[in-house]
């Protein structure tokens, strides 16, 4: 049985075409109806008839054919998807798309469509770094196109770095929340990065924490149309426009923008905050003060502060627990210590992984002790499988609260 959700994927040249194949299997097991588009390269990469037989729909090549254009395809395409997707999105897609080119059939259904779309771009790490594509994307980017992507690792040119296509999942639940979006009516806070405790003028205390995680976790919940404000501690993470942030400084800047935030459904404490602060020294301090003592002052501890609040508590409070050793034993001890509902245990001490890193690998630990462990993937996925799962609570809990 179809439902009333159409794609219309575009396929462009590049190796990671043949990673198409999944995504339409697996987005028509979920009854999406799909239709697609090959460029003239991807047919080099993939098939019209295994493109048809897996999408059981008409594929349509990149060219105007005259016995179709009588029906004006080009645009009945774009008015009967209700989401456009580019996978893989090639530089050269990418380039006509930003410029508003009408050269061929693709770039005509584009130009003339009122629906949303998305690319997933796949490329060479040098190409994707040169300014001539980040301009191209930037410009999409603020015409209200998206992107999913793209991921870091081994490229088909046996290259490393950014560029892949991203993951074939990350791609459907991207989609799955677009879809999903206008039924959601939750709120929530996220916290992410570092704080910076001052010493003097130039020196602090912090740590390693890039906030790439909270970031991403703010990002989905954003893209699946939760209303999300990011409380971003120092990072040289470039923001979205389209994310509620308020930059912060300090644990304390930090505790009072959150307690400005609540009440909220969902907060999401991934930020890794300084425990402790010190009395600030006016001036900086000379070298030639050998007897320097620092006296160390506790923060107050914003994940119970939240956990533990009689009036305005969410419904859904989530921590981090960044250890380097006994992992999951000091973070079972945090979820009890701190009386939140999930942590999110992770080992700092890889570099491979957490801090400073765009991979992570976690495990969810719930107040029952049931444990999830999501295995070494990128940080944007590991964000996209959470956000899932939150969700999937909060449908459980409405479920509850109908029987």
């Amino acid at each position: 049985m179809k439902n009333n959700k159409k794609i219309l994927l575009i396929i462009s040249g590049g190796i990671a075409a043949y990673k198409t194949l999944d995504l339409i299997r697996n987005l028509r097991s979920k009854n999406y109806e799909i239709k697609t588009i090959l460029t003239k390269t991807a047919e080099e990469f993939v098939t019209p008839l295994s493109i048809s037989s897996l999408s059981n729909n008409k594929v349509y090549l990149n060219k105007f054919d005259l016995n179709e254009e009588i029906e004006m395809d080009h645009i009945a395409l774009s008015r009967w998807a209700d989401l456009i997707l580019v996978a893989p999105a090639t530089a050269n897609i990418i380039e006509n798309i930003s410029n508003g080119s009408a050269n061929d059939f693709i770039n005509t259904v584009i130009l003339a469509s009122n629906k949303k779309i998305f690319l997933a771009p796949a490329m060479n790490v040098k190409m994707w770094e040169k300014n001539a594509t980040q301009i191209n994307v930037e410009k999409l980017k603020k015409r209200n196109f998206s992107m999913i992507g793209p991921s870091e690792g081994l490229l088909a040119c046996g290259e490393f770095g950014e560029g892949r296509m991203a993951n074939v999942n990350e791609i459907e639940f991207t989609i799955d929340n677009f879809f999903i979006k206008k039924d959601i009516n939750l709120s929530a806070v996220v916290t992410a990065g570092p704080t910076r405790e001052y010493i003097d003028p130039v020196r602090y205390i912090s740590n390693e924490s890039s906030g790439l995680q909270g970031y991403y976790i703010a990002k989905k919940m954003v893209e699946c149309g939760i209303k999300t404000k990011l409380i971003m501690g120092p990072s040289q993470i470039k923001i979205e426009d389209n994310i509620n942030t308020v930059k912060v400084t300090t644990a304390q800047e930090m505790l009072e923008a959150v307690k400005e935030s609540l009440p909220t459904d969902i907060a999401v404490c991934s930020a890794a905050v300084s425990d402790f602060r010190t009395d600030k020294f006016e001036q900086k301090i000379k070298k030639n003060n050998k007897d320097l003592n620092l006296k160390l002052y506790q923060n107050m501890d914003i994940l119970s502060f939240i956990s533990n609040h009689n009036n305005l508590r969410p419904k859904l409070v989530v921590g981090f627990a960044a250890e380097t050793n006994n992992v999951i034993e000091y973070a079972k001890k945090k979820l009890e210590q701190k009386h939140c509902d999930w942590i999110i245990a992770n080992d700092v001490s890889d570099k491979n992984i957490g801090f400073n890193s765009k991979n992570n690998e976690i495990s969810i630990i719930h107040k029952n002790q049931e444990i999830e462990k999501i295995s070494k993937r990128e940080k944007s996925e590991i964000a996209t499988l959470l956000v899932q799962k939150i969700l999937k609570e909060f449908t459980i809990n409405e479920n509850k609260s109908l029987n």
